[in-house]
């Protein structure tokens, strides 16, 4: 680890929360002598979905889109820096697979951070004020922190319908499904909600231990099929800036109706392991009846627990066909995906930063929720802005890229203006 550089203050950016965003912010912010940042995270060390570290399981996304390879292929922080210095890049060569393990992934992001003096863990956030033209960072160990600039990336926490809320129970969040197999595969029934990745992973890794322990499962969603993740090279062209500015431009409420009609694009179910889970069940057929039930259109609704039998009872609706029904399981695991919170920490500001007709943040194109459209600056969560770039881990070198680029008043790396070939906005007159 360097040497870390002499406080400063007040600095000249502060980031709270340490997931690939702003972690690959730090990244790019450690060389640019003119930028004194901080970084700081709650959590003791680095940890992206660890609960989720499912054998084989790996991103959705190429290598390329690390920390800062889309900004700059010659940083010290790139996986394949990483890969090299781990002795494993000519195995990696060899895989000839550009999508790197969930578990490789955070590896990776671990050997990052303990390489940035910049970087804080163990450090709660517990308010941010605004005094004499500075943000003013207070922790709960008693430590403050004065900034020019703040950047959030606190993430998005995991969701529980409001169904769910409150039942008691054992139900697990997907989030922390790895921690708690053990004990959900000694059940007599367990039940999955929801149709992601995540779902589908779960399911995979239920149905392989099927025999092994001879639970019933169910896999329930009310996405009206288990769609495939659109990555088709012309789809990813809205992962680009063109998309950004034409998104960005258009009314609220039909950015609002577009992000609801386009959780395909980037929340869908990797295509080879739709397969996988259709063969792995067509080859237990062979055998017999699999203890096993797929309902698609069907949306929960209601949901208690009964502490005398140990069993969730799950009220259900077949959408199309407006049929209630109920459902009995001892496990419950949601897989209903996470959403956006405004951290309590920024009550103290909240007249500082604007917001949209639904209450969301109002993100600037430059990504700026404040006032002054340069005081504070907004990591993912804003895919009611910025379309499927906002979650997309390709796109966080071009907005980190972006961000630099308004603190300093100059492209320290070079940001894209234009990378699609086709067109997203209606041309202006007459073309021929």
């Amino acid at each position: 680890m360097s040497e870390p550089r002499e406080n400063r203050e007040p600095y000249d950016l502060i980031g709270i929360g340490l997931g690939p965003f702003n972690l690959g912010l730090a990244c790019l912010a450690e060389p640019l002598d003119e930028l004194d940042a901080l970084f700081l995270d709650s959590k003791p060390d680095f940890d992206w979905h660890s609960g989720m570290f499912l054998e084989g399981a790996h991103l959705q996304t190429p290598f390329m889109s690390d920390l800062v390879t889309l900004a700059d292929p010659t940083s010290p922080y790139s996986f394949l820096k990483y890969l090299k210095e781990s002795g494993r890049l000519y195995s990696f060569y060899i895989r000839e697979n550009f999508y790197p393990l969930r578990t490789e992934y955070n590896d990776y992001c671990r050997w990052a951070a303990a390489q940035l003096p910049s970087v804080r863990f163990g450090t709660t956030v517990t308010e941010v004020a605004y005094e004499d033209g500075l943000y003013v960072v207070k922790t709960a160990a008693g430590d403050t922190y004065r900034t020019r600039h703040l950047v959030l990336g606190t993430g998005t926490p995991p969701y529980v319908p409001e169904a769910c809320e409150g039942i008691g129970g054992d139900f697990i969040h997907n989030s922390g499904y790895v921690h708690a197999k053990r004990d959900l595969v000694r059940k007599e029934s367990i039940t999955l909600v929801g149709s992601g990745q995540s779902a589908a992973e779960i399911y995979l890794d239920l149905l392989s231990s099927i025999d092994e322990y001879g639970y019933r499962l169910n896999w329930v969603t009310r996405s009206p099929r288990f769609f495939p993740l659109e990555y088709t090279k012309l789809t990813l062209e809205m992962t680009s800036p063109e998309y950004i500015d034409y998104f960005r431009a258009l009314p609220e409420e039909t950015r609002y109706r577009l992000e609801r009609g386009q959780k395909g694009l980037f929340k869908g179910i990797d295509g080879d392991l739709i397969d996988t889970i259709f063969d792995l069940l067509y080859e237990k057929n062979v055998k017999g009846p699999v203890p096993t039930r797929l309902m698609t259109n069907t949306a929960l609704q209601q949901a208690r627990y009964e502490r005398d039998s140990g069993q969730y009872v799950l009220g259900l609706r077949q959408e199309e066909q407006g049929e209630e029904f109920r459902l009995r399981t001892e496990g419950l695991i949601l897989a209903t995906g996470y959403r956006y919170r405004v951290p309590e920490f920024l009550d103290p500001i909240r007249e500082r930063l604007r917001f949209d007709g639904q209450g969301r943040f109002d993100v600037a194109r430059n990504y700026s929720i404040d006032t002054t459209g340069r005081g504070v600056f907004l990591q993912n969560a804003g895919a009611h802005t910025h379309s499927i770039t906002s979650p997309d881990l390709g796109m966080g070198a071009y907005r980190n890229s972006y961000i630099i680029a308004e603190l300093l008043g100059r492209e320290a790396y070079p940001v894209e203006k234009a990378i699609a070939f086709q067109e997203f906005a209606a041309p202006k007159g007459t073309v021929s």
